[in-house]
């Protein structure tokens, strides 16, 4: 069984602050005007304090839950290959494993265009696979 003291809570909070950091640049100056126009959100749209204190805490408790899980993954895995490899291994598989196919969800059945997908898509694996790079070599 996994003990929560065999996870190093620095790589997890170092893991999470990663994804929000890439969420800032990937939907702020690489892709944010394009996402927003997949979203149908108005370029001049500023959001209220409240509603965006409310989402980055939300965004934030959900990158510590998957810095949790990929950490788990790469324990609980127990490969003796470099971290590098765990690393990209567990973020490959959370990605195609769950992140794609919730994705595909949204084009099917939210009628989102493919670039939203896309957009979306490039953001998980880029977040995933920092994330789990930085909990595999951190233990």
């Amino acid at each position: 069984m996994l003990a929560l003291s065999t996870l190093n809570f620095y790589a997890i909070a170092a893991a999470a602050a990663s994804s929000i950091v890439i969420g800032f640049v990937w939907y702020g100056p690489l892709f944010g005007t394009a996402w927003m126009k997949e979203m149908g959100v108005a370029p001049d749209f500023k959001p209220d304090p409240a509603m965006l204190k409310r989402a980055l805490l939300l965004m934030f408790a959900g990158a510590v839950l998957t810095a949790i899980v990929l950490a788990c993954a790469i324990i609980v895995a127990g490969s003796r290959a470099p971290a590098a490899q765990q690393g990209l291994t567990a973020a490959l598989g959370a990605w195609a494993g769950f992140h794609v196919p919730m994705l595909l969800g949204g084009v099917a059945w939210e009628n989102r265009s493919w670039a939203w997908f896309r957009i979306n898509a490039g953001y998980h694996l880029a977040a995933l696979l920092a994330a789990a790079m930085i909990v595999a070599h951190w233990r």
